[in-house]
Order: C-alpha cells, then structure tokens, then sequence
C-alpha cells in the first residue's frame, strides 16, 4: 500500500469511527443492509462468493444462490459499523459496545476445560462477527489469545491492537506463533483459531469440506495431543435482535483421534461446515477458501 493511500485511510476511518460511536444500534441494523446492498453492485468479490455458493450448495437453484448471496451482502454492511467500532476515538467505548451487543452461552463448558489446567484450544469460524467473538469471550472472563495476522499498514494494526487489548484479547501473530501459543497453554490460558480459512503446507493439511479436499489449519489436534490442552468449538451468529451470540460446546474428547493430524483436522472442518450450512448468509463467502482442491472420490 502506498503512503498516500494509507494516510488517506487514515483520514476516512478515523471520523468514521467517531460516527460509530455515537450511532444507535438499531440505526446500524437498519443502514447495514442498505449499505451492503450497494456494495453488492460494486464489489469485485461478488463473483468469488457466488462461485463459492455454486461449490457448496449445487443442489439450490438460481433463485435461492442469489437470494443468499444478496443477504451475504447485507451481513457485510452491517459488519462495517460494527468494525468501524474499533476505530473509535473515545476510551473504553469498544468494550462497552461489545459487551452491549455479544452474549456468551455455554461458558460452563470453557470453564470445565479450564479446570483441567492444560489450557484450552478454541475452534472458531468467520461467522458473524469474529472481532466480537473474541472480545465478548474475553470480557466474560476468558483469558484468550487469538492467533491471527500481522496488519497493514501499521498504523491500522496498531489501532486495531488497542481496541482489542482493551477487551482483554491477546494475540500471536503469525508466523512466529508457537512460542506464544505454548506460553499461553502453560499457564493454563486459552488460544483461539479459526479453521474455515485456506491453509497451505506446512500449516495445512488437505482435508473434506464441503465435498471437496482442501488446505485446512492442522494445528489443533497437534497441539492438544502434544500439551493435554482440551478442544471446545464456539459457534457465532447474528440473531435478528442484532445480539452475536457465542455457542460454547462442551470440550470434545479426541482421544486416541488426537494423534492423527489429518483425522481431528476433518473433525473439526465438519463442525465449521455444519455451522456454515445453518447460517449461510453469515458466513465470510468473499474468502478464496477452495484453492488447490482435490475432488472428492
């Protein structure tokens, strides 16, 4: 990105985000769809999540493809203001708004694992809205680490940093995650992935999803049968009040399964997938997931 570009970022996110602030949530609710309506006409991904749709869902016609895809669009422009809360210039109003518009279900179940003090492996997904995931978890008593990626320009990471810090949400940026991941562990903490992303060699393994073999994150079965860490997956959805809700399950209990790489890794896709297929207008359909697949014999 050039400078002058990044500085004009700059320029448009920061009183958008003091905007944010201010704006009512049921104004977001109700602009947000607008606002994804429009960049369903404009955007240059519409046809990488169309062709996404026609992948997984072969047996919908037409009519419910476009359907899908238009209501896709419109989860978008109401996960623009949301993001657009991490740029708030006022202290401490992105944990309010989080934890205003998250609920967190099944924390028993992480509390569960936690007592077992090997730490505690989340399995997420893009659904909903992932940034409010994260944080609502932290806010409600999680000590989490999140592995994710590095941003750019700096600015724009740093920016991001501090609004998630001040939720509680640590992170290990990739490619030097491991150390910190262990650290975490150790003491007992919890580490968040999301597994609904192409991964490559030597992070990913090809496993099935959606009826097709696909470069998945494989780190998760190797970590735990490595440090004991339990597994729990943590599903989230938009309802139609605006609440993302965070589906804790119960720790899966992989047993011997844990030390085949390639067998928890599928595991763990079919859950996302499942998932996938019971909000598919919340999903990240934008996302180049099926690259360098193999067919499905």
């Amino acid at each position: 990105m050039s400078p002058l570009l990044s500085l004009l970022i700059q320029a448009v996110l920061s009183p958008l985000g003091l905007l944010a602030t201010f704006m009512p949530r049921g104004l977001e609710l109700m602009v947000g769809p607008i606002l994804g309506r429009g960049l369903f006409l404009v955007s240059r991904r519409r046809s990488v999540a169309r062709e996404n749709l026609l992948r997984c869902f072969p047996e919908w016609g037409p009519s419910k493809i476009d359907h899908v895809l238009k209501k896709n669009y419109e989860h978008y422009g109401i996960l623009v203001f949301e993001l657009l809360h991490l740029f708030s210039p006022i202290p401490g109003h992105y944990l309010r708004y989080v934890k205003r518009n998250t609920h967190v279900m099944g924390l028993e179940n992480w509390r569960a694992a936690h007592a077992k003090g090997k730490g505690v492996l989340f399995v997420a997904s893009h659904l909903a809205n992932w940034e409010l995931m994260v944080s609502g978890g932290a806010l409600a008593g999680i000590p989490i680490t999140m592995v994710t990626k590095h941003l750019k320009p700096e600015w724009l990471h740093r920016k991001i940093e501090k609004s998630r810090n001040s939720t509680g949400v640590r992170a290990a940026y990739e490619p030097r995650t491991l150390p910190i991941i262990m650290r975490a562990l150790r003491a007992g903490e919890s580490v968040g992935f999301v597994l609904d992303q192409y991964a490559g060699p030597p992070i990913g393994i090809k496993v099935p999803f959606f009826g097709v073999s696909v470069g998945t994150l494989a780190a998760v079965g190797t970590l735990s049968n490595r440090t004991g860490a339990l597994v729990v997956t943590a599903k989230t959805f938009r309802d139609t009040d605006g609440r993302i809700n965070i589906c804790m399950n119960p720790a899966l209990d992989l047993g011997e399964l844990a030390q085949d790489e390639v067998r928890t890794t599928a595991l763990l896709a079919k859950m996302v997938e499942n998932w996938i297929r019971e909000f598919p207008d919340q999903w990240l359909w934008i996302h180049r997931r099926f690259k360098n697949i193999d067919p499905m014999v």
